[in-house]
């Protein structure tokens, strides 16, 4: 779904009126950990919020399916999902959201599931749970099947050995699924956000929809081995910062080659090139900032690519780079794209989750 650029500015007004954004939840509790939970009264504020400022929350497939026929959806239009299916989505999370009539998606385990439905005591849905969900229309999809990274070969295996063991998981994940729940939407959220380009192209040649964790909103040139989702559970849960996502753009930049790589070691990336396929933003007020790194220095290579010197080493983990630039077409919105690093220590060795 790459056009040329002469292409984007003659389809400009056409692909401004389609800006999506996906809400990444994970617990709605007072208990469970903060990094990972948002608390029923300010998830209630959430759905307020959107009801209040007429957002449009639609299913997650009605934006998918917009995206692959080159359709678009309404301005201000918003999918809310959940990872991991914890109990607490149905004792917190249901009665907000059946309260305003809003659809959702849960992306499951379900070697896990099938593991804690021996237990006495569940943290996650059950089978039945999830069918009676399904049944009243919430989606179910795939989250992998015992929530291991996709990235993070096993030792003693290539990599042609890991995406055949990936493929067989991921499968009998679906097939699980379908069978407990009579849903097959071939939708996959990453484990812990994690992918390389090898994992887009095994996505996209299994005929599945990749969800990431890096911010981002969605419009019809998104690429969907890599669909952006906002988190929206603590610390981003306050509604000043959840407010400038709902209002963001899809911002249309391209990376290419090694630029595209996302699992580098420490102190091997230095620099980074974007190549924006719009000119609807104003270059002066284009800023990215880096976590752990602050705000860049952008260096424009002539009209449509720009280069960030990092002003550091990378951090080992999970590392974004997030950069905003405000709309001339729409005042008052913001062009939004991250890209995500998953940078390893100095000997190969990968961080802990």
């Amino acid at each position: 779904m790459r056009f040329g650029i002469l292409a984007l500015f003659l389809c400009a007004f056409h692909v401004s009126s389609f800006a999506a954004v996906i809400l990444q939840y994970h617990h709605v509790s007072n208990s469970t950990p903060k990094s990972t939970s948002i608390t029923p009264k300010q998830f209630e504020v959430h759905l307020q919020y959107l009801k209040d400022n007429h957002f449009h929350v639609v299913a997650l497939s009605q934006i998918i399916v917009a995206i692959e026929q080159q359709k678009t959806l309404p301005n201000k239009t918003v999918a809310i999902t959940f990872d991991d299916a914890y109990i607490d989505l149905l004792v917190q999370a249901k009665p907000l959201l059946d309260k305003f009539n809003y659809p959702y998606t849960i992306f499951v385990n379900p070697g896990l599931i099938n593991r804690e439905e021996k237990k006495k005591k569940s943290t996650y849905l059950s089978w039945s749970q999830l069918k009676s969900l399904a049944d009243e229309g919430v989606t179910i999809a795939n989250h992998g099947f015992e929530h291991d990274s996709m990235v993070r070969i096993n030792e003693g295996l290539d990599q042609t050995q890991w995406l055949d063991k990936q493929t067989e998981l991921l499968l009998k994940a679906e097939a699980i699924i379908k069978e407990k729940t009579g849903q097959s939407w071939r939708y996959l959220a990453y484990p812990y956000g994690e992918y390389d380009p090898s994992i887009q192209d095994w996505v996209n040649a299994h005929n599945f929809v990749g969800f990431s964790q890096q911010s981002g909103a969605v419009g019809l040139y998104t690429d969907l081995s890599i669909v952006p989702r906002f988190p929206a559970s603590m610390p981003y849960d306050q509604i000043s910062g959840l407010r400038d996502k709902l209002n963001s753009l899809p911002f249309n930049i391209q990376l290419q080659g090694a630029h595209a790589e996302t699992i580098v070691k420490y102190q091997q990336a230095r620099s980074i090139t974007f190549t924006v396929e719009t000119d609807d933003f104003y270059k002066s007020q284009l800023n990215c900032y880096i976590s752990g790194l602050g705000k860049q220095q952008i260096q424009w290579q002539g009209e449509n690519s720009f280069t960030i010197d990092f002003s550091d080493d990378l951090p080992v983990g999970r590392v974004r780079c997030n950069c905003t630039a405000a709309s001339i077409s729409q005042p008052g919105h913001y062009y939004w794209y991250s890209k995500p690093w998953f940078v390893l220590k100095a000997d190969g060795s990968w961080y802990h989750l």
